[in-house]
């Protein structure tokens, strides 16, 4: 988390601010969907990093740097997920050009829930959240646990990942374990959604009790 983030979050309406963890394919989205559902506003990493991404000056440089875009000029992501994932340098020079630009519109959106009264709190979805000290912003942490072979399952059909695309990326960051621990609240999601629906609205009004 960068200094302007921090400093902002403390100027910010006091509204809960909750951090998603979990493993690739656990179910984040649907998680932070449900979230919504109940009123609160979510603000996720990986849509803010599309964007950016196909921001001009961020396709040139990676078009410089690695050539992995299409012939319309727009970056092929399934060709950068490569490179950056076997590529622990690559990846590096990658985070440091785009995590910024993801935190400042990250902050603007914050900023924006937080003063709006309709927004009861607001969610940050994003596969980082421990590994660039997003949680130590969050009110609350919420893990979605599911099994290896559901997320095996999820990411194969969902995005055509291998096993061991799963596991490469995984590895750069923290163990499962870590996350786990490191959360305030558990929800399962395995396969039944009326439970996890449950799970959650059980969760919500937690967190949303213990602010007030």
């Amino acid at each position: 988390m960068t200094r302007q983030e921090r400093d902002a979050r403390e100027t910010l309406p006091t509204k809960p601010l909750i951090g998603l963890a979990g493993g690739i394919g656990s179910g984040k989205t649907t998680v932070a969907s449900m979230l919504k559902e109940l009123g609160a506003a979510v603000i996720s990493s990986d849509a803010l990093n599309r964007e950016v991404l196909e921001t001009p000056e961020v396709r040139r440089a990676i078009g410089q740097w690695w050539g992995v875009l299409h012939t319309d000029g727009s970056v092929d992501r399934a060709a950068l997920r490569r490179v950056i994932s076997s590529d622990p340098e690559a990846r590096r020079r990658l985070e440091q050009l785009t995590h910024p630009l993801v935190a400042e519109r990250r902050l603007a959106l914050t900023a924006q829930y937080a003063a709006d009264p309709q927004t009861r709190a607001i969610v940050w979805d994003s596969p980082l959240l421990f590994e660039v000290g997003l949680a130590d912003a969050c009110d609350a942490v919420i893990f979605v646990e599911a099994d290896e072979s559901v997320r095996r399952e999820r990411v194969a059909r969902e995005r055509g990942w291998s096993p061991e695309e799963l596991r490469r990326l995984e590895e750069t960051q923290k163990p499962l374990d870590f996350k786990r621990a490191s959360a305030d609240y558990r929800v399962v999601n395995n396969s039944d959604r009326d439970a996890l629906r449950s799970q959650v609205e059980r969760v919500f009004s937690q967190i949303l009790s213990g602010s007030q």
